[in-house]
């Protein structure tokens, strides 16, 4: 769509009527006389076609003075404030981002490989409201609840292992996505937390955090990252400033994760590669949707290139003609 920024400037088209009735004056009576006996002999001749261009040129002025009142209006294309109906549901991401995420047990580790599936499952998911919570040691929102996939997958690049105290708080985690999911709109509401330990810090329990979940109609999935038996661990940094690795036996409280998932009537998974988180978020679009009212937004930008194209082609039409088929020669 359409419009101008400044409007009040299409009155200039106003001018078109006196140049106009200018131009009709000055070629009224402007012709060439010659006095004959008779006029006989040029009664079947036409007029010359370079008279006809002469006015065809006239209206080529015209179209150029336009095109320049357009281009001062500003035109601009844009998209309003629209409404439509979707079918969605609302989903937190709790993912941690303690150090041993960082195992070499997936490619190239847990925490890459996480992130590689979460990005496809928001790609996928086009009418959802999703939002991200990371914990270590404690708990932070990365992204709140937004059907923007764009910047939601931006954040979900960027984050990191080390952006907070190290450590596993997953009831914090859990708290920090009741808090960001339970004033959503959507009748299915739900936490999918994923980690490789247990719950060894934080001020909320993670069965408290659970049953406040259950509360509020939150279903949690619960997501053991981790291979069976043992892994490459990061155990430090060395003097050039690598990370090595030791060779540490797998521990994931699967008890409490389950416990999470079955307080809440979520389900819990043993994500022992990537095939296993697949499912998992597939699971997720079995969940019961509710039709939401979206709102829609574009900002408005200049179009004003084709106008200053088009003024241009018009100037160089005018000058090639007046200099070529409409020259004076003295």
């Amino acid at each position: 769509m359409i419009r101008f920024a400044n409007p009040h400037f299409l009155w200039l088209f106003l001018l078109y009527v006196p140049l106009i009735v200018w131009y009709i004056m000055r070629h009224k009576n402007n012709n060439p006389t010659l006095q004959v006996s008779s006029t006989m002999p040029f009664a079947k001749m036409g007029n010359s076609w370079k008279l006809y261009l002469k006015h065809f040129m006239f209206a080529v002025k015209l179209a150029a003075i336009g095109c320049l009142i357009i281009i001062i209006c500003r035109p601009q294309t844009y998209d309003s404030w629209s409404t439509t109906e979707t079918e969605g549901t609302d989903i937190v991401l709790a993912v941690d981002v303690s150090t041993s995420m960082l195992a070499k047990d997936f490619e190239p580790d847990r925490f890459n490989a996480a992130k590689e599936v979460a990005l496809k499952f928001v790609a996928g998911r086009e009418t959802d409201n999703i939002g991200v919570v990371i914990f270590a040691g404690e708990s932070f929102t990365q992204v709140p609840l937004t059907l923007d996939k764009a910047v939601l997958m931006n954040y979900i690049q960027d984050i990191k292992i080390g952006t907070l105290q190290d450590g596993t708080a997953i009831g914090d985690g859990i708290a920090t996505s009741i808090n960001r999911i339970k004033n959503g709109k959507a009748k299915s509401k739900s936490i999918i937390l994923l980690t490789d330990g247990s719950n060894n810090t934080g001020v909320v329990a993670p069965l408290t955090a659970a049953e406040i979940a259950k509360e509020y109609g939150i279903k949690i999935y619960t997501i053991g990252v981790g291979s069976n038996g043992s892994a490459k661990y990061p155990v430090g940094v060395n003097y050039y400033g690598k990370i090595e690795y030791q060779v540490l036996p797998v521990v994931i409280d699967e008890t409490t994760l389950r416990q999470i998932a079955n307080v809440t009537g979520g389900k819990y998974f043993r994500a022992t590669n990537k095939r296993v988180l697949q499912d998992v978020f597939a699971e997720i679009d079995k969940l019961e949707k509710t039709r939401m009212d979206v709102m829609n937004f574009s900002n408005a930008e200049d179009d004003y290139l084709p106008w200053a194209i088009a003024l241009l082609a018009l100037v160089l039409l005018d000058l090639v003609v007046r200099y070529t088929m409409l020259r004076n020669i003295p």
